[in-house]
């Protein structure tokens, strides 16, 4: 599933195209996702300029100049791709390809450009409220700081982290505790931070504790700029892969060498939550 750093990478790369520009046609070709789209979704967006396109944890919201907010959340599979229409050979029409099998949702925007919401596995999901109410929808009411933004301060995690008898991997997990921290991000951020995962998070001292924050704030900037991991279906908007998996110094490199300077010791892979944890048992404490 698509963490905070693949989020960020699509919402950035669909700011050309959608920020700011209307959108002169929307069209739903089937009844729903994850869970069925808002009544008259399509109607609702089209002739709708998008006056702003932010993200909240792992969502993507498109702020509507009707007062109303666009939530889009990936799931599994779920790509927001760009197209731009073009003229066969020979020919001075230009339009856009066919949709293709999984094209769920389309978007036409002012200028020419189509953005194409494609989902093989349909996890994803989307939804209509109004922009005042966004904070309290029952998909955000509830979630934590954001991990890049100033609420999310070492003494915040600190105290938070304390009252958890969990293990802290788990603990960071909490969209609650911590909004958009997803597996990989977290594994990786752990390692760096020489925190073993399955060490009970209230057993962390407060220094410790609180070192994690530019840890985690380091390893997600740095997966951004990189575009974010591309491990099975993600993309970014205009189609192409991120490439921070070739970075990774844990996740999925179990049986390899760890890459601490001196440590010598071996990745293993464990299974927390029914999630796989990746970690070196000679460095992380």
């Amino acid at each position: 599933m698509p963490e905070l750093p693949e989020v960020e990478t699509v919402r950035r790369g669909l700011l050309g195209a959608m920020e700011g520009k209307l959108i002169a046609r929307a069209e739903t070709r089937r009844e729903g996702l994850r869970w069925p789209f808002p009544d008259r979704m399509a109607e609702r967006l089209s002739g709708r300029r998008v006056i702003a396109l932010r993200r909240r944890a792992k969502y993507i919201l498109a702020d509507l100049d009707s007062g109303e907010t666009l939530l889009v959340h990936l799931g599994m599979s779920g790509r927001m791709l760009i197209g731009e229409a073009r003229a066969a050979p020979g020919e001075f029409h230009h339009a856009h390809p066919a949709p293709e099998k999984h094209d769920h949702v389309i978007f036409d925007m002012e200028g020419g450009a189509r953005v194409t919401f494609n989902d093989a596995r349909r996890f994803g999901m989307m939804d209509l409220c109004a922009t005042d109410a966004v904070e309290t929808h029952p998909l955000l009411a509830k979630l934590g700081p954001e991990p890049l933004g100033n609420a999310f301060s070492e003494p915040y995690l600190a105290d938070a982290l304390k009252s958890r008898n969990t293990p802290v991997k788990s603990a960071l997990l909490d969209q609650h505790l911590v909004a958009g921290l997803g597996n990989i991000y977290v594994c990786e951020a752990l390692w760096r931070a020489g925190i073993s995962p399955v060490r009970k998070a209230s057993a962390l001292s407060r220094q410790r504790a609180a070192a994690l924050v530019p840890v985690i704030r380091a390893v997600l900037g740095e997966a951004i700029e990189s575009g974010g991991s591309s491990l099975q279906d993600y993309r970014q908007a205009d189609g192409e892969l991120g490439y921070f998996q070739h970075k990774f110094a844990v996740y999925d490199r179990e049986g390899e060498i760890c890459k601490t300077h001196g440590c010598g010791g071996e990745i293993h892979r464990i299974t927390q939550a029914g999630r796989s944890t990746y970690y070196c048992r000679r460095c992380q404490r």
